[in-house]
Order: structure tokens, then C-alpha cells, then sequence
């Protein structure tokens, strides 16, 4: 039995030496997927919600990373401070806005938050 492995060992032997790259293929291959399907969108997705930060301007209603749902009152260089309800302001750094509420939104909730304080 061993001399069955031992001759094809020898035979494999033989044969030219896989080049290094062939050898690494799979892994580029993988880390290609990887980047164009995970780590891309992600950074494109940072990157937009970083503009929504920067473009925020009294009055927009945005949603905390905590889900604190507030309008904006004041904007102090890294701090937002928001209206959480009437007469309650809470200060805020604006690396944890999460997302800013679309204007469609803006509207649909003002609605909805009126409808509930009557």
C-alpha cells in the first residue's frame, strides 16, 4: 500500500511547480467579492449619511443611534441639541444622528404627532 502513495508522490513530483500566484488565486478572487459586495456599499453608505450630517439645518427631524426621534433645535459644532417633545431638549453629539428624516417624512409625522396632541 505504501508503495502505491510512494509511486504517486514520486509521480506528482515530477510534474512542473504550480505557480505561486495560481496558489493565492482563490484567496484575490474571494477578497474581490468580498470588497465589491461588503465593504464598498458600506462605505458609500457611510460616506451619504456623513453628508446628511453635515447638511443638517434647524428644524430637520432625524433619528438618534439610541431611536430617539427629535427635531433639531440648535446646531453648536459637533453638538445638536433636539426637541425631543414640547419644552425638552436633549443635547446630542451628531457622530450618533443615525438618519435624517426625508421631507416627505417631515411632513407625515408633523401630521401624525398633531393628530395626537389633540
Amino acid at each position: 500500500m505504501f508503495d502505491v502513495l510512494y509511486a504517486q508522490a514520486q509521480a506528482q513530483a515530477g510534474q512542473s511547480p504550480t505557480n505561486p500566484l495560481m496558489q493565492f488565486l482563490p484567496l484575490i478572487i474571494i477578497f474581490i467579492i468580498f470588497y465589491f459586495l461588503l465593504i464598498r456599499p458600506q462605505s458609500v453608505k457611510q460616506k451619504e449619511i456623513e453628508k446628511k450630517r453635515a447638511a443638517l439645518e434647524k428644524g430637520d427631524r432625524v433619528i438618534t443611534s439610541g431611536g430617539i426621534y427629535g427635531k433639531v433645535v440648535k446646531i453648536k459644532n459637533d453638538v445638536i441639541v433636539l426637541e425631543v417633545s414640547n419644552n425638552v431638549n436633549i443635547e446630542v453629539a451628531r457622530t450618533f444622528i443615525a438618519n435624517v428624516l426625508e421631507k416627505e417624512q417631515n411632513k407625515g409625522s408633523s401630521a401624525v404627532q398633531e393628530s395626537e396632541n389633540k
